[in-house]
């Protein structure tokens, strides 16, 4: 910008005479609003991070407390694009299929609020919701304040390989926000989600980030422990309660005193464990088996289910006291499809480990975490580290730990050829939307011999679904005059994955 942007003073205009948003919804409202406020002041008055954009998506102003939180200067960023310094791209947010809540706010000249990633100096990624403000000055000159609320900040406790979830998709930030917000209660949490989806990782985040995380953290899986031993590994039990009970040994409600437990696959306990469950949640006490002293416990209680447990209630399967007990915070754990974008990060962190455990350094190349984004996925986070292992297996003889394409093909079509039917149903239905016959129609039949061979040192993903995949967004590119949030709509994807499968197919889009 032409002059220093850390010495701008704004002329705000008498109330009334601007489209300034309401004084309850704007942080830069003023009684007094024709003095002449220098805006380094004015963003240093609020708390929490605060970032002021100009035209062209330049910063002109930051306050300390985003210094703080970032880990950086005001120096180092005034005058930058947002989209470099917030993003580390060379392009703004829409261009690769993300919310710009800049462009909308400036654009509209209303308040907005969207979820996103940014990045410290340190290139760490932080997960925000971020609110836009319109600073519009009586000079006509509009700005756009962002103030950011930092969702799980890292609080420098973090122990060494300690899991974390990763992703930036707006699926995955909304289940976060979620998380948060039940981590900040006592309340019973139930995580619903597919298997896979990571639902225990979860539960152990609503511990880290709740009040408890200095207490016990116990997990059960209901669905390996039998109803006879329930109420010993649940309760406890005291020395000669039953034939092998040398000695007295505490339960898990007795152990996570003060903590967290996790119940998970709470839909498969039977109903006789239900009633068993419901008493010590509704009062808090227990007894062990084989013991007359009742105990306290003050444990909080996440649940996780892949069931839909409301019409397991409906059909007599679970108790209907125990489903409201259970489901004050019912939080969703999306699917790793319905969040593809996130695939190279996750595999990422997943390499990260397997490397850990084979004393190695992995990583994938572009076309090979491209390809990965391809699948459905129906095993989800789960399914993706079995392909990443099986890669690892078939990256040949190098010593580089780089992850090619063809690993990856391979792996993918061990499970194609597993589910072979499910991909044809999808072949189907993909070539049923233009038209065209697919090799399961037409009867193909799989290569053998030599040529089956090639095909699996070659080629690897039913291509034909690709090509027919590609065909049926062109024809959307077509039909929608290349808007991409109507075809992203149409395909019922975000358009940041919409933008990756543009640049995979080489289509075109406004």
């Amino acid at each position: 910008m032409a002059e220093d942007a850390a010495d701008r003073t704004l002329l705000f205009a008498p109330v009334g005479q601007t489209s300034l948003p309401a004084r309850s919804r704007n942080p830069f409202y003023r009684p007094v609003m024709t003095k002449r406020i220098e805006l380094q002041s004015l963003v240093d008055s609020h708390d929490r991070p605060f970032v002021v954009i100009g035209k062209d998506y330049t910063v002109v102003a930051v306050n300390s407390a985003y210094e703080k939180a970032f880990n950086t200067s005001s120096a180092a960023l005034v005058g930058q694009k947002c989209h470099a310094i917030l993003h580390h791209r060379d392009r703004p947010c829409y261009e690769v299929g993300e919310d710009c809540p800049y462009m909308q706010c400036y654009q509209t000249e209303q308040t907005c609020s969207c979820l996103h990633t940014h990045h410290d100096s340190q290139g760490r990624t932080r997960w925000v919701r971020i609110n836009m403000y319109p600073i519009k000055c009586e000079d006509g000159t509009t700005y756009v304040g962002e103030m950011l609320h930092e969702i799980a900040a890292r609080d420098g406790t973090e122990e060494s390989g300690e899991l974390r979830p990763v992703g930036g998709s707006a699926a995955f930030l909304h289940a976060m926000e979620q998380l948060e917000q039940a981590a900040r209660t006592d309340g019973p949490v139930l995580l619903i989600g597919e298997t896979g989806t990571g639902k225990e990782l979860a539960a152990h985040f609503i511990h880290r980030y709740s009040s408890r995380k200095d207490k016990p953290y116990v997990a059960l899986d209901c669905t390996v422990i039998t109803e006879s031993l329930f109420e010993s590994e649940v309760f406890g039990h005291e020395r000669g309660a039953f034939t092998g009970s040398v000695e007295s040994k505490k339960g898990l409600f007795e152990v996570a005193s003060d903590g967290t437990i996790f119940l998970d696959e709470i839909g498969e306990a039977s109903l006789t464990t239900q009633a068993k469950l419901l008493r010590v949640l509704e009062t808090g006490e227990f007894r062990r088996v084989g013991g007359n002293k009742t105990i306290k416990a003050n444990a909080r209680i996440v649940c996780a289910t892949n069931r839909q447990l409301w019409d397991n209630v409906k059909n007599g399967e679970f108790r209907e006291d125990l489903y409201y007990r259970i489901a004050c915070f019912c939080i969703r754990v999306p699917t790793l499809r319905e969040r593809l974008e996130d695939i190279p990060r996750i595999a990422e962190s997943l390499l990260q480990r397997l490397g850990q455990r084979e004393a190695a350094s992995f990583r994938l190349t572009d076309d090979a975490a491209d390809l990965l984004c391809t699948y459905h996925y129906p095993g989800n986070i789960r399914e993706l580290r079995n392909i990443l292992q099986v890669a690892i297996a078939h990256r040949g003889h190098k010593q580089d730990g780089v992850i090619q394409r063809e690993a990856i093909a391979r792996a993918l079509h061990m499970r194609f050829s597993l589910t072979s039917s499910q991909v044809g149903e999808d072949q189907q239905r993909a070539s049923a939307r233009i038209g065209v016959a697919s090799p399961v129609a037409r009867g193909s039949t799989e290569p053998t011999g030599e040529a089956a061979a090639v095909r699996e040192r070659s080629s690897v993903v039913t291509p034909s679904l690709q090509d027919v995949e590609a065909e049926h967004i062109a024809e959307l590119l077509s039909r929608y005059g290349g808007n991409r949030r109507k075809v992203a709509i149409a395909l019922n994807i975000s358009e940041r994955t919409l933008y990756r499968k543009l640049a995979r197919f080489n289509l075109k889009a406004k």
